[in-house]
């Protein structure tokens, strides 16, 4: 017989990787939003749910209740055999913890797979995520990452994480770049996922010291940031990486990849395309029909993203700001780690002996130019 298990008890199996976690919601419901980790083995497919749902609201339960157990009925040796591919400790989980969690729990225990049923689904999950929210701290410390467009503030946190740095990414957790060409290539998150990454990025960094970001508005395409990571960003230590504009020509090209997505950049240029004075407009957006990217990226740094960019920064102090003069995103990168506190290889994987793998750096608390 299959055991229920609370979110409160799945919580720390799925952050220590002890659990191997099946939504058996509809494709359509798991694309908007599942469980970190998760995967899809539906137990209805969006038609079929649509047609069970229509019969439970027009028709009556019990009619839902025997269509629904026809559709069942007739793709059950590959929905069993699905299962019995997976390895691991299973938990299945729906929306409310209701007919299809149960009942595949209960198939599986008849076909000798032991597994979980989250109690209240996913519905329930979602409230422990906004409850971790609305208690959480903000870290008492971070180092934020500033700089003009196109100055490889995000590849340097992606390979300042890959060595075990305290990296919060939020461009990755909303899969969005954060400007107005944010969402080319990419298919943005909604809140519940983005709430989701970062209350469990946050729970496993509760033991550093401190925590490095990016300086992103508060917004970052369909995701909106919880306002005590937005206060803690106004008091913290700017790292304001600077860079020469071929440089970070060339770090927007391979970043935005323009010649792959040559219509969806023009798209996204049309929507500034009226903020910038009309001549220059024009130019860039013969540039970017004639396939020269790299002059369009220049004149769209020089009459739109530098001027909002030195719009902003004055509402931190120079006080408040480490300025870093780099050839590229290489030296960029050194530059960070030699501003930030550093830590010890290996000692990384026990979370409590995570506090106690970090030094200071002489050079970390020092600002201004």
């Amino acid at each position: 017989m299959f055991s229920n298990i609370t979110v409160e008890e799945l919580v720390p199996a799925i952050e220590n990787g002890g659990m191997v976690l099946i939504d058996v919601r509809s494709p359509a419901e798991f694309k908007n939003f599942t469980i970190p980790g998760s995967i899809n083995i539906p137990f209805f497919d969006d038609a079929e749910r649509a047609e069970v749902g229509t019969l439970y609201k027009q028709v009556s339960v019990e009619a839902a209740k025997e269509r629904g157990l026809e559709i069942i009925s007739a793709k059950l040796p590959e929905f069993i055999r699905q299962f019995k591919a997976l390895e691991g400790n299973l938990t299945v989980f729906c929306w409310r913890g209701g007919m299809r969690s149960r009942t595949t729990a209960t198939l599986l225990s008849l076909m000798n797979i032991h597994s979980h049923r989250l109690e209240g689904g996913i519905r329930s999950y979602r409230k422990w995520v906004v409850a971790q929210l609305e208690e959480m701290a903000a870290p008492s410390r971070a180092f934020v990452l500033n700089g003009l467009t196109g100055a490889g503030k995000t590849r340097v946190l992606k390979a300042l994480e890959k060595e075990g740095y305290p990296v919060i990414d939020f461009e990755g957790m909303a899969n969005h770049k954060g400007s107005i060409f944010g969402q080319i290539g990419l298919e943005p998150h909604n809140q519940k996922v983005f709430d989701s990454l970062l209350v469990h990025r946050l729970r496993k960094l509760a033991d550093a010291p401190y925590v490095l970001f990016e300086a992103e508005s508060h917004r970052i395409g369909k995701v909106v940031i919880p306002p005590f990571l937005c206060d803690l960003k106004n008091r913290s230590t700017h790292l304001v990486i600077e860079m020469p504009m071929a440089e970070r020509v060339k770090e927007i090209m391979e970043d935005y990849r323009p010649g792959v997505y040559a219509a969806e950049c023009l798209e996204a240029f049309h929507r500034i395309k009226s903020r910038i004075h009309v001549p220059v407009a024009g130019q860039i957006e013969a540039d970017l029909e004639a396939g020269n990217f790299p002059s369009a990226i220049q004149l769209l740094l020089e009459s739109y993203y530098d001027s909002r960019y030195k719009h902003t920064e004055h509402q931190y102090p120079d006080a408040q700001k480490k300025f870093l003069q780099v050839g590229n995103v290489e030296e960029a990168a050194r530059a960070v780690k030699g501003s930030i506190p550093h830590f010890s290889e290996g000692q990384q994987e026990s979370r409590g002996n995570r506090a106690a793998a970090w030094r200071e750096s002489p050079d970390s608390i020092e600002v201004g130019r």
